[in-house]
């Protein structure tokens, strides 16, 4: 089995484990089996980055960009952009009229690129499903305040999580010689020495890309949801799923 196959075999058993979690009859059986997704795809990560190093020209930097519809751009936007730097990635926000966030541009390697579409697709979906259901709970609030601060709970957590499970997955590969998605051993550096090397390239690259950026702002959030929006970033699922085998990114 070559490593394209391996990788294939491999999203189709986090994709598993996520339809597990879906079905599961308490919400402790469902987090078990996210997480074991969550920690599948981290290590999915590492192992394509591992399997670059060996074969150079295989996963190429570029950019992909995001279109971004209303409500709530800036939220969505800080996901995407929060999700795209736990996977490796960077990400520039392009402002549109009245505060709006119109796009988003990911920049880092191919296979990272994609491993943050797929799941910034499933989390843009998650949380709208919550977001319709949730209302604040002290009287005369506005709706669209407590959602705002509820996707940003829930941009917040995601990003722990991802970053955490990230980290593991590159202490693992860097515990002894690294192996390929197929499991056989692989005459490469360790985890940490290829990761840092894609992240210094990817560095470079951004800055050549986008050599004048403006900073960006602290969001000012008046809303009370962002406790309710970070419980709800906790039980996501972060796995590459797909969505009735449609893409919606910028939905």
């Amino acid at each position: 089995m070559d490593g394209t196959t391996a990788g294939a075999a491999t999203l189709d058993r986090i994709r598993k484990l996520l339809a597990k979690a879906e079905r599961a009859a308490t919400p402790e059986e469902a987090r078990a089996y996210t997480d074991k997704a969550v920690q599948l795809m981290a290590r999915h990560g590492v192992d394509m980055a591992l399997l670059a190093a060996a074969e150079p020209g295989r996963d190429e930097i570029g950019a992909t960009r995001v279109d971004l519809a209303d409500p709530y751009t800036g939220g969505k936007a800080r996901l995407l952009g929060w999700t795209a730097v736990a996977l490796r990635c960077r990400a520039v926000l392009h402002q549109a009229a009245g505060g709006r966030v119109a796009a988003v541009t990911v920049f880092g390697f191919a296979t990272d690129r994609e491993r943050v579409e797929v799941l910034f697709t499933s989390l843009l979906l998650q949380a709208a499903g919550e977001l319709a259901r949730g209302r604040p709970a002290r009287a005369g609030e506005s709706v669209a305040a407590y959602r705002r601060s509820w996707l940003h709970g829930f941009a917040v957590s995601v990003h722990r999580r991802l970053s955490a499970a990230e980290a593991a997955a590159e202490a693992a590969g860097s515990g002894g010689a690294p192996r390929d998605p197929a499991g056989r051993q692989a005459d490469a550096p360790r985890a940490d020495l290829v990761l840092a090397e894609r992240r210094e390239r990817v560095d470079r690259a951004y800055a050549e890309a986008f050599p004048v950026l403006g900073r960006g702002h602290r969001p000012a959030l008046s809303g009370t949801g962002f406790s309710a929006g970070a419980a709800a970033g906790e039980r996501a699922d972060l796995g590459m799923r797909s969505v009735h085998g449609r893409r919606a990114l910028g939905a």
